[in-house]
């Protein structure tokens, strides 16, 4: 990941998101501290991300931001010296207006051509910072475990990262570097207010003065109670969010179940697009109902306080109208005292929009600190061998998925020979896919060990580990390529072409159909980018599914269901197909139809996650157990009655 994008050193982030308000009036600057330490850190972080977007970013923001906070100061200075010069003219035509008017057009061009110049680079630098953190979140996910994918709370994380990864990071910057031009612009006209405080004590008395500075520190006041509204219901807002985030999920399940392509047949036909609108209509108002308590209480707030430094402004533009000698001073003065107003409800809602922004970047700094499991527990990798027989012995494995105490394996101990032909039979829910992703090390095993070639599994690197397997789920992919790169998919680093890719078509049955695409193995699949792009049945996926294993030059073949939507003549043919292709490879499948295991040198029985039974067709048959009921009430199916096909 990298330096510098890890949670900071002291709390972890989940202790620092759930910092407690403070009870006590004294424990506000400690609370106050932490907040604003927190929020810097990761401000710092984003500016990390920025930086190593395009430096170039963070110096444009930067001019910007200085440019932005004197440019108020320099305009209402012109502005008061044309007025000035206007009122001049009235009692003497010889005032000379042309100096003034060229600076006061000369600056609106300059400001007109920064804020085009400063919209552009920020739309640009918007998207190389989005391209940017959407690469590492990518990088991050391919090195995360699979098992955290079946974690909601990860999911939620990943979810969240990949929503805060448009254009927050930008935003926020953005918004930082708004606060710095407001405290620019707070310092410089605060300078000028000194000034005019000067002349009301000499115009006025020390009265005047005394009664204009008592409304000035007030109105600093209620910005900072109003500062301190924002930042309070910004924190709620995001925990709100936080906590709600199972409703927002199912408010983006139930409506992107109804814009779904491959889910429209069923919901037209089952008549299910209501329910679901109502389902979402449902959680929506529960989800809302906290939302808009949150806004009303937050503007009832800001339009009390309002209303006070309202009152203040009001009643120092009267004391500047009254006290000052000249029109150009009253314009600069009071152009001082509304950039002011204007800069501290700026800042108020910036740095309210940061630490709302950044407490969000949570999220993102979250997922990358996912702690990667399934690596070698070795500082020196053991050498995966290639192309040659492997032995695999579980020793007393259990399994369970991750945040759940059930067992799904339970006491297992098995052995694979090289060249063995395994099968592994049960009822759905066993724990045969399971088994599967031990075996391939895709999870590690809650209790026992996995022994490959006399080694534990764990020493190897997985990259590695992961080349000596050739495997098919049954929840294979459809990837939105050309039927080609599906097929050489199965072995990315053997090289495409087209003499082993049509080989694999060939060997795995699907070279009939593909030929009669439009494009042949060059035919995009799926419609997704294309629109000449070609759909397959469930059956022909399948079937390219199975060229992946046959494209392999992998030792151990591990088929999960290869033929589940192949009809039997096709089935047959995948299966005399692989007799050829594990040829001196040992092979690992799941199937339903036990017809296939009767040439299966061993055939594991599981049920309820443990090996019940294990041998060949022949003996098992002969024990008369578990595997011959599954294989009698099986073959029943097909033959009824005085043997007519059911």
């Amino acid at each position: 990941m990298g330096p510098g994008y890890g949670p900071p050193p002291g709390k972890g982030m989940h202790e620092r998101m759930k910092e407690p308000a403070p009870k006590r009036i004294k424990d506000v600057p400690k609370y106050v501290k932490n907040v604003m330490k927190g929020t810097f850190r990761r401000l710092f972080t984003i500016f990390r991300l920025v930086w190593d977007a395009q430096p170039l970013i963070l110096f444009t923001m930067i001019f910007m931001a200085v440019w932005n906070g004197v440019t108020p100061v320099i305009s209402a200075w012109i502005s008061a010296r044309l007025l000035q010069a206007i009122a001049d003219r009235i009692f003497d035509p010889s005032v000379n207006l042309l100096p003034p008017l060229i600076l006061q057009f000369g600056f609106l061009f300059v400001r007109t051509l920064l804020a085009t110049l400063n919209n552009v680079i920020t739309r640009v630098s918007g998207e190389l910072v989005t391209q940017h953190i959407k690469v590492k979140i990518m990088q991050k996910a391919k090195t995360v475990d699979v098992g955290s994918f079946d974690m909601p709370d990860f999911y939620e994380r990943m979810e969240n990262a990949n929503r805060e990864a448009g254009m927050r990071p930008i935003h926020i910057l953005s918004s930082a570097f708004s606060a710095v031009s407001s405290v620019i612009t707070l310092f410089s006209f605060g300078a000028v207010l000194f000034t005019l405080f000067g002349e009301i004590r000499e115009t006025s008395g020390a009265g005047a003065y005394a009664f204009t500075v008592v409304f000035a520190v007030l109105f600093l006041i209620l910005s900072i109670a109003s500062a301190a509204v924002s930042f309070h219901f910004r924190k709620k807002n995001f925990l709100y969010m936080r906590h709600r985030s199972k409703d927002r999920r199912q408010l983006s399940y139930y409506s992107d179940t109804l814009v779904n392509k491959d889910l429209v047949k069923e919901l037209r036909l089952f008549n299910l697009s209501d329910l679901f609108i109502g389902r979402y209509n449902e959680v929506f108002k529960n989800y809302f109902k906290g939302v808009k308590k949150l806004i009303y209480r937050e503007n009832a707030w800001n339009l009390f306080l309002s209303m006070l430094s309202a009152a203040c402004s009001g009643t120092l533009i009267y004391m500047i109208a009254t006290n000052v000698r000249q029109i150009g001073s009253y314009s600069l003065y009071s152009s001082a005292l509304n950039n002011i107003s204007g800069a501290v409800s700026n800042l108020i809602n910036v740095s309210s929009t940061i630490y709302e922004g950044t407490l969000f970047i949570d999220n993102l700094l979250l997922f990358f600190d996912e702690e990667q499991k399934i690596r070698c527990i070795c500082d020196d990798p053991l050498p995966v061998k290639r192309h040659c027989g492997h032995r695999i012995e579980l020793r007393h494995v259990s399994f369970s998925y991750p945040g759940s105490d059930k067992k799904v394996l339970s006491d297992v101990n098995l052995t694979l020979e090289p060249g063995d032909t395994v099968v592994l039979v049960g009822l759905n829910g066993a724990g045969k896919t399971t088994l599967i992703k031990l075996l391939t090390r895709l999870y590690d095993p809650t209790e026992g060990v996995i022994l490959f070639d006399g080694e534990d599994i764990r020493k190897y690197d997985p990259k590695e580990l992961y080349k000596v397997f050739g495997i098919i789920f049954q929840d294979f992919g459809k990837y939105a390529v050309t039927a080609g790169e599906n097929i050489s998919f199965g072995d990315i680093d053997k090289p495409a072409t087209r003499e082993n890719v049509e080989r694999a078509g060939r060997l795995s049955g699907v070279d009939g159909y593909i030929s009669r695409l439009p494009g042949g193995y060059d035919t995009p699949l799926t419609r997704y980018f294309e629109a000449d792009g070609t759909e397959l049945s469930i059956g022909q996926w399948q079937k390219l599914s199975v060229a992946r294993a046959f494209y392999s030059d992998s030792d151990i073949l591990i088929l999960d269901e290869p033929t589940a939507s192949l009809d039997p003549m096709a089935e047959q043919e995948i299966y005399n197909q692989f007799d050829v292709l594990r040829k001196d490879k040992t092979t690992v499948f799941v199937s339903h139809r036990l017809s296939s295991a009767t040439v299966a040198d061993k055939i594991v029985v599981l049920k309820e996650g443990r090996v019940v039974e294990l041998g060949d067709h022949r003996t098992l048959m002969a024990q008369k157990g578990e595997y011959y009921t599954l294989f009698s009430t099986q073959a029943a199916r097909y033959i009824a009655g005085d043997g007519e096909t059911t």
